[in-house]
């Protein structure tokens, strides 16, 4: 698993970072939005939109009536290497679990 992959799961972990993914996944909010619904003190929505950024799930901009304000948005493709481990993974043990059916029934 790459560290880029670790850095997108741990960012994922807190289910305030995730609920905030649900609420950018319905359109790009500022980070005072987002801390209003999710009823976070600033410095706090900060903290967790500082992770997931660092977990390459989200990315900022200004709108061009304002400067000032930051819009945070879901980062087009950031989950593509989740989804190829996840893939993976459920292949793994697909075939993990087929290899058990097979030894128990074969020894019955």
């Amino acid at each position: 698993m790459s560290a880029a992959l670790d850095r997108m799961l741990g960012a994922l972990a807190d289910p305030k970072r995730r609920r905030a993914i649900e609420l950018l996944g319905e359109r790009p909010r500022s980070a005072g939005e987002l801390a209003g619904e999710l009823g976070l003190a600033p410095p706090a929505m900060s903290r967790h939109l500082r992770a997931l950024k660092e977990g390459g799930l989200v990315e900022d901009g200004h709108p061009d009536f304002d400067a000032r304000v930051r819009i945070y948005s879901l980062k087009d493709g950031a989950t593509a290497e989740l989804k190829q481990w996840l893939a993976e993974t459920e292949a793994l043990w697909s075939h993990q679990l087929a290899a058990f059916k097979a030894h128990v029934e074969g020894g019955a």
